[in-house]
């Protein structure tokens, strides 16, 4: 199996707590709550290591709620490599409205890292990086990044011979495409964000996620389309994955828990659409979890069978 690094440049400590309504100006009593390690790299590493992987997770940590997030992880035995920063770790909420069903997500900022704290991060990566290994970059930049940062990335990850995968948004990931990804993970709504398109039918999916296989030096794209499977796109193949019909408890780490099952099955040499079907199985059973719980390998197993995929055909040809 080649070795799995993740980068989270923005982690968080997740809670999540329920009420009965949310109600402005009233004082609201809680339920339970339930803190988890959080941020996109930290997420896909703890579903790596549910699978059976052993993956490194590299993240900045600082004040208090670092110290809680590498506390949380290490109980997860989940392998953290934590960079010191002076600023404090963020939180980030989630409540579940029980009157409604519905969920409310709070995203705080984060802190800003110091060049020599951003420097600290990139020669904590070139020190562990392996030819042929995968490296998940994943989440959200911290306030004041330039979005060229994952570009940055790309090239030294390649340049060491390894595999760079990148799940971001915005100019984070604009900025990125052009510096080349072996995989990028957006999803519909991130898709029009950067195409500028209303992308309203799977043939419009398809040539948007094409053409950046074709423009960029991007060799997979796996688009994500929530309670209706996934897309996997590269410049001569197209797979299109129907997720099984649930009856969705949170939508939080979904997508986390696709690229986390999709990255453990490539490691491992799986073909690319036995990889699929795991990852739909995997980002379904997520939404069977409470919280911001991720997905758990019975789940993926007994969902696992239930995932269609096929061949599209004809592919989109472009000028």
């Amino acid at each position: 199996m080649q070795p799995i690094i993740t980068l989270t440049p923005n982690p968080a400590v997740d809670l999540c707590t329920s009420i009965d309504r949310v109600v402005a100006l009233h004082k609201l009593r809680c339920g339970d709550t339930r803190r988890d390690p959080g941020g996109g790299g930290i997420n896909v590493a703890r579903v790596i290591h549910r699978l059976g992987g052993n993956p490194a997770a590299i993240f900045p940590a600082g004040g208090p709620i670092g110290d809680l997030l590498q506390k949380l992880l290490a109980g997860e035995c989940v392998a953290g490599v934590a960079v010191p920063i002076h600023g404090d770790t963020r939180e980030d909420i989630t409540i579940d409205e029980r009157a409604t069903a519905g969920q409310f997500r709070f995203v705080l900022p984060g802190p800003v890292l110091g060049v020599g704290e951003r420097e600290a991060l990139i020669n904590t990566l070139k020190a562990n990086l392996r030819k042929g290994g995968f490296v998940v970059a994943s989440g959200s930049l911290p306030p004041g990044m330039e979005a060229e940062f994952y570009g940055e990335i790309s090239r030294l990850v390649q340049a060491a011979g390894g595999k760079f995968i990148l799940d971001s948004s915005g100019p984070a990931l604009a900025a990125a495409l052009d510096s080349g990804a072996f995989l990028i993970k957006p999803s519909l709504r991130e898709l029009r964000e950067l195409t500028g398109k209303p992308l309203t039918q799977e043939r419009a999916w398809l040539e948007a996620a094409r053409s950046l296989t074709l423009q960029h030096r991007v060799e997979w794209v796996a688009l994500t389309l929530g309670d209706m499977g996934a897309l996997l796109v590269s410049n001569s193949l197209a797979l299109r994955a129907l997720a099984p019909k649930i009856v969705p408890v949170s939508t939080v780490g979904a997508g986390d828990s696709f690229l986390g099952a999709l990255v453990w099955a490539l490691a491992k040499g799986e073909d690319i659409r036995s990889a699929l079907g795991l990852a739909v199985a995997s980002g379904t059973a997520a939404m069977l979890s409470r919280g911001t719980d991720l997905s758990h390998p019975a789940d993926i197993e007994r969902l696992l069978p239930k995932v269609d995929i096929h061949e599209l055909q004809p592919l989109p040809t472009f000028a």
